[in-house]
């Protein structure tokens, strides 16, 4: 049976993962992630990264509604609290919206791209 009945009086699923209406950008980013009232931070994979949250890779897992914060390049420290947590993934709604698109900018700080010189001998003719 699919999440949409057709009974019209059958209550509709409350679980807002299924009726997501923002687009999550796919990527791998390495990020920290921190519990709060916990001073260490943990590198996390992210998997994919919206406006509202985003999915990393957790393999032992965080009780949902644990709240944390999550530093993200380009981004910065952004809060939130975990929305879902399943086979070696959480999913993290965010306090506050983000552009997700910063966190794709280029590191670096240069205006042009480097050239890379390789030396040229000239050859001796015998």
């Amino acid at each position: 049976m699919d999440q949409f009945s057709q009974d019209p009086f059958t209550p509709a699923l409350e679980d807002g993962a299924h009726n997501r209406q923002v687009a999550r950008d796919s990527l791998f980013l390495m990020a920290d992630l921190r519990v709060f009232g916990e001073k260490d931070a943990r590198p996390v994979r992210v998997r994919n990264l919206s406006q509202g949250g985003l999915m990393a890779e957790f393999p032992d897992g965080l009780a949902q509604g644990l709240r944390v914060e999550f530093d993200v390049r380009g981004i910065g420290w952004v809060s939130g609290q975990i929305a879902w947590s399943a086979a070696g993934r959480i999913g993290v709604a965010f306090d506050r919206q983000i552009d997700p698109m910063l966190a794709r900018k280029p590191v670096g700080q240069g205006t042009h791209t480097p050239t890379f010189v390789k030396p040229i001998f000239t050859r001796t003719q015998r």
